[in-house]
């Protein structure tokens, strides 16, 4: 059960990656219901830190004693992070924590560390793409995959850059607690509840900068209406463009089709109701806009590579099928 949490930083850490993790698990929202964790934020080199910020240093009393008791242990990214050792007590403290069943996380370059003390050994792993070829010289026997948010091979979760940090702490807090309260955490941080791990980290083709948004309008639109079967015809009158340019404008603003884009939501919007309702499967075909159960199975399991009814069982229980 996740109730203790510990992030542990290395001189240079990066506020940001660090403030993600205090962001998830650090904030009391005991008043929406929520779980409260026992947090703490480590140093693994002293009391006091620096950081990538000029003149903003970090404090704290906790000691890396203080991972013995965290069931997740997370490493936020380091300017030094990339190139050089670490204390050999943080590298034992993580081993012994995944050996006593703990969870650990890295956030962007943390992954360095997992992988200096053999977490990354035989398993897949997400960094930022920047960092991608050099992991992967220093660590042979892992898989680095360049292109994803973040990555579960659980007991070790891994993820990219920045923002990815956030879609892995919600994952593991669906995971662990359910979709309901991963959704309630992600509404009063204004961000969205799930992200698939595998999405890719940034768009193969962005707009010129300050080219505005053409079809956010119309994402919304077909959010609301996944049940439906639309073409590229009618999203593109919808839009008041020509449908060869409305499918140009869509690929350069969401780096996908608009096909595959709105199959992702279903099977998103599919997964959302086999985790938190009882519906049967040909419902949740309809209301996903697969239409039959049939339908839903074959693109459910050529998205995640499970069933239905397999997704459910994983968080609902046996009895939930």
């Amino acid at each position: 059960m996740l109730t203790n949490v510990a992030a542990v930083l290395l001189d240079g850490v990066h506020p940001f990656e660090l403030g993600v993790v205090c962001e998830v698990f650090g904030l009391d929202r005991s008043d929406e219901g929520l779980p409260v964790y026992d947090f703490a934020v480590v140093s693994a080199e002293g009391p006091a830190l620096g950081t990538h910020v000029p003149g903003l240093t970090v404090s704290t009393p906790y000691g890396i004693d203080r991972l013995e008791e965290a069931d997740l242990v997370a490493v936020p990214a380091s300017d030094a992070n990339v190139a050089r050792d670490y204390p050999p007590e943080l590298l034992d403290a993580l081993r012994r924590a995944v050996d006593r069943g703990a969870r650990v996380l890295s956030v962007c370059s943390g992954v360095f560390v997992l992988g200096a003390a053999g977490l990354l050994d035989g398993r897949r792993c997400a960094v930022h793409w920047r960092h991608a070829d050099l992991l992967a010289r220093r660590f042979p026997r892992t898989r680095v995959e360049p292109d994803v948010l973040y990555i579960d091979e659980d007991p070790v979760f891994t993820s990219a850059g920045t923002a990815a940090g956030i879609d892995a702490c919600l994952h593991i807090v669906r995971k662990e607690q359910g979709p309901e309260v991963a959704r309630k955490i992600a509404r009063r941080m204004v961000v969205p509840p799930h992200r698939d791990g595998g999405q890719a980290q940034f768009i193969e083709r962005p707009l010129p900068e300050g080219r505005c948004d053409t079809v956010g309008g119309v994402l919304a639109w077909m959010t609301e209406h996944l049940d439906e079967e639309v073409t590229v015809e009618q999203l593109a009158a919808r839009a008041l463009m020509a449908p060869r340019t409305f499918a140009r404008r869509f690929q350069q603003e969401t780096g996908t089709t608009p096909y595959r884009w709105i199959l992702r939501q279903r099977v998103l919007l599919a997964q959302e109701l086999l985790e938190g309702t009882d519906e049967t499967m040909d419902s949740i075909a309809g209301r996903a806009g697969f239409g039959t159960a049939a339908a839903l199975r074959h693109q459910f399991v050529k998205s995640l590579g499970t069933t239905p009814n397999a997704y459910r069982r994983a968080f609902r229980g046996p009895e939930a099928a």
